[in-house]
């Protein structure tokens, strides 16, 4: 199976008529089989958030739910052993309704570019895994050092031992705090591709407007067509093969993902219906 979704629902305005508005999640899910929530890394959400999503959507619809900051070492100060433990208790009783009903796709771990291949982070992995134990995690590496020739074998079977699905990221590569694009499948349920774009200089350039340039990018048909081969070739390996589209900052992910969904020449089931305006004919 081959799932497209996009990171967060209500700035995608190619779905819908007007632009001048935000797209609203049951517009979005009329589109697409899942989303990536990111506003979870920043807070954890409360159940009747999570619950009035679920009210908007299909039942087979599902949610890739960004892991909080404080579990992936973007805070200023290390909490302590208790805090994160009782942070990774809430987290875990938040996203409940979303396991309950089978739409939790997994949650994305996403670390920091200074999170480096050593013994120390290596253990912190394991005590994540072992505190979300009966959750389905996705992990997103933002270091080389995770993918020399030295640890790229033991990377992979590191995440097969502790059923971690290892996310392909497509992004610049020019330094240390980026990675290859490198598709494994690690778990058999699971395969997640996130296209970040190819922006080097947004990418590599920090400032005031760091966050809207660095997925400032369109990716042309050529480079679909080159997720297109991986995907197809990767699609009999795995359950499903899942293609998140991240590279926004221009409005862009929308429309790459229904290019690249009409090369792969696939239709999505159990979608929400299309406003009466939208709808398709032929």
């Amino acid at each position: 199976m081959i799932t497209i979704g996009l990171t967060t629902w209500s700035e995608h305005q190619a779905l819908i008529k007007e632009q001048n508005r935000s797209v609203t999640l049951r517009e979005y899910a009329a589109h697409f089989p899942v989303v990536e929530v990111d506003t979870s890394f920043y807070g954890i959400p409360q159940k009747a958030t999570i619950l009035k999503w679920q009210q908007q959507v299909p039942p087979s619809f599902q949610f890739i739910i960004k892991a909080n900051r404080l579990l992936t070492g973007h805070t200023e100060t290390a909490p302590t052993l208790m805090q994160l433990k009782d942070h990774f208790k809430q987290f875990t009783a938040a996203i409940e309704p979303l396991v309950e009903t089978h739409q939790l796709k997994s949650v994305l771990c996403q670390f920091p570019p200074f999170f480096t291949a050593n013994k120390k982070n290596v253990a912190y992995l394991r005590f994540l895994r072992q505190q979300l134990e009966q959750l389905p995690l996705a992990l997103e590496l933002r270091n080389q050092s995770w993918y020399t020739a030295q640890t790229r074998n033991s990377l992979i079977s590191f995440c097969q031992q502790q059923a971690y699905t290892l996310v392909a990221a497509d992004e610049p590569t020019q330094e240390i705090g980026s990675v290859p694009f490198m598709p494994e499948v690690t778990t058999p349920s699971l395969l997640i591709l996130r296209l970040h774009g190819r922006n080097q200089k947004g990418w590599f350039n920090p400032g005031k407007e760091w966050r809207k340039q660095r997925t400032l990018y369109r990716y042309n048909s050529a480079e679909l067509t080159f997720f297109k081969h991986h995907i197809e070739a990767l699609a009999g390996r795995v359950a499903e093969v899942c293609v998140i589209f991240n590279n926004n900052s221009g409005q862009d992910a929308a429309p790459n993902a229904l290019e690249l969904k009409r090369q792969l020449g696939i239709e999505f089931q159990g979608l929400g219906p299309l406003p009466p305006e939208q709808t398709e004919l032929f």
